[in-house]
C-alpha cells in the first residue's frame, strides 16, 4: 500500500512519521482514534484531520509497526 499522506522529515517531530507534514504523528492519530469512540467528536477536536488521514495512520502503524 502507498502511504501518500504519511510524511517523514528529520526536521519535523524528530523524524517521526507525521500526517501530511503537519505536527500530528501517525502514532498520535492512532491513539486518538482509539480514545475517541465518537468520530464526530474527534473531528471537532482535531479539525485538521480528515478520515483518510486516520485510515492511513492506522494502516501505516499496523503494517510497519512504526510507533516511534
Amino acid at each position: 500500500m502507498v502511504f501518500d499522506l504519511i510524511t517523514v522529515d528529520p526536521a519535523r517531530m524528530n523524524g517521526q512519521p507525521c500526517i501530511r507534514n503537519m505536527r500530528p504523528t501517525a502514532r498520535r492519530v492512532v491513539e486518538l482514534a482509539a480514545f475517541y469512540q465518537d468520530r464526530e467528536q474527534l473531528r471537532q477536536d482535531y479539525p485538521e484531520l480528515e478520515d483518510e488521514d486516520i485510515q492511513q495512520a492506522v494502516l501505516y502503524v499496523g503494517e510497519t509497526g512504526d510507533v516511534r
